[in-house]
């Protein structure tokens, strides 16, 4: 086999590789061999099949199988050889025409192709020191934990259902109803429901919606009126005034409601006060989860200023390609158009080629890190997130497990984000760090990039 850098330009390499006909053809006389030792054929011995006949029966099936062990070989001749780290899969091109193949496949001409690659970018890793971060915190107040449980006690609170006369509905009741909304006289999508219940007061419907509820009595029908939010989350509604024809199907008045040790052993805890640490605790975990997003982002923002390397085109261009399929599914299931978002397609499929390329840029940089830092994820690890992501299907966890045990790809998925964040970890104990008290709203609010990193969380969690 001869193999032939021919091209070596940035990150890309191209070899020309060929085998002679009389590599091709000693190779198949020594799978024939093989096989004329094995071979079962009617009115042939064990043994005594001639290798003519073999030939003419398996040597197309059988050169297939040599033409790929030879592709395979110098796969792995020239990342050994050339001590490649590639980006991706290399691409094979089979040079010559019909008549050139077929005759390489029956061992009269020599079988040529080219192997394209892309290499990974060398990345010198320098100190950290000169970064720096600004983390975030919030104190957790006793008011937000009052908060939280006037919230918890409101939702364990008990209604008692109106009869007779005394079956109107009123604010702060909780009302079961039928509904139709229409626009323009025509029901539209999603706009039906049986059964539902709201409790009047609480905003949690259209505004206008659950006013019009109040003095409606028990199997009474009444049609309101209103008008959907400019900002409503489907775009075809937002804006556009509808009609609902109600029903009241049930109404009930709530009940007192108290803030004592048995609301706490309603979730399972011994008394108030631990209720009270319980609540403080997760609040804490959600104040740390919202910093973390944020110096995280920082870190990322630094280490995307700090470092610039050649990245590898097909990476960045099968990143884009994930990144654009999924706004485009955002897209059709807003029915936002580009236009809506004061943009055009052009520039936004610009915008998200730049993201693609940072995100290129930061995984391969993190991942130089974490290999310099000898940062692993243990197989304990990757089960525990393994079994949380199960545990998100409920109903479905063994089909869950069972189809990433068998899939490594899938596997790798899950230890990828562990070994990002353990990374981070690692640079963010390197990096200068100043801790800045701030209120829980400056903490919690959040940009857009802090929504799409949230989304992406979400999507790996």
């Amino acid at each position: 086999m001869q193999v032939t850098e021919t091209l070596s330009q940035g990150l890309k390499r191209e070899f020309k590789v060929v085998l002679p006909a009389t590599d091709l053809a000693a190779r198949l006389e020594g799978q024939l061999a093989e096989m004329r030792a094995k071979a079962r054929i009617n009115g042939f011995r064990p043994g005594k099949v001639p290798v003519a006949h073999l030939k003419r029966l398996y040597g197309r099936s059988i050169m297939a199988d040599v033409v790929q062990e030879a592709v395979n070989e110098a796969h792995r001749k020239i990342i050994e050889d050339n001590a490649l780290r590639l980006a991706l899969d290399p691409k094979i091109d089979f040079a010559g025409d019909k008549d050139e193949m077929e005759k390489a496949f029956e061992a009269q001409a020599d079988f040529a192709f080219t192997v394209a690659v892309e290499v990974l970018p060398k990345i010198e890793i320098g100190g950290f020191d000169d970064i720096e971060i600004e983390r975030l915190v919030a104190d957790v107040s006793d008011v937000e934990i009052d908060e939280v449980l006037d919230r918890l006690a409101e939702q364990n609170r008990v209604y008692a259902e109106k009869e007779g006369e005394a079956a109107i509905a009123e604010k702060g009741d909780k009302v079961t109803l039928d509904f139709v909304g229409k626009i323009d006289g025509t029901p539209f999508e999603n706009g039906s429901g049986e059964g539902v219940e709201i409790v009047l007061g609480s905003g949690s419907f259209i505004p206008g919606f659950e006013e019009q509820l109040e003095g409606l009595k028990l199997g009474e029908g009444r049609t309101i009126a209103v008008t959907f939010p400019e900002n409503y989350s489907t775009a075809k509604l937002a804006g556009q005034p509808a009609t609902f024809d109600v029903t009241l199907k049930g109404v009930a008045a709530p009940g007192e409601v108290k803030i004592d040790d048995d609301l706490a052993k309603a979730f399972g805890l011994e008394d108030l006060a631990k209720l009270k640490d319980s609540i403080r605790s997760n609040i804490e975990r959600d104040y740390d989860a919202a910093s973390r997003r944020k110096w995280k982002r920082g870190l990322l923002d630094a280490l995307d200023k700090k470092y610039a390397f050649e990245l590898p085109e097909g990476l960045v261009a099968q990143e884009f390609e994930t990144v654009w399929r999924k706004v485009e599914a955002e897209q059709k299931g807003s029915g936002r158009s580009y236009e809506d978002e004061g943009t055009t397609e052009e520039a936004a499929r610009a915008d998200y080629f730049k993201i693609a390329e940072r995100r290129v840029r930061l995984g391969l940089l993190l991942a130089e890190i974490g290999e310099q830092a000898g940062v692993k994820v243990s197989d304990d690890e990757v089960s525990q997130a393994l079994v949380a992501r199960a545990r998100s299907f409920p109903g479905q966890e063994k089909i869950v497990w069972d189809y990433y045990q068998k899939n490594p790809q899938a596997l790798a998925e899950i230890r990828a984000p562990l070994f990002e964040e353990k990374v981070v970890d690692h640079v963010m104990a390197l990096v200068k760090v100043t801790d800045q008290k701030v209120s829980k709203e400056d903490l919690l609010k959040m940009t857009d990039e802090d929504e799409s990193e949230a989304q992406d969380e979400a999507g790996q969690a």
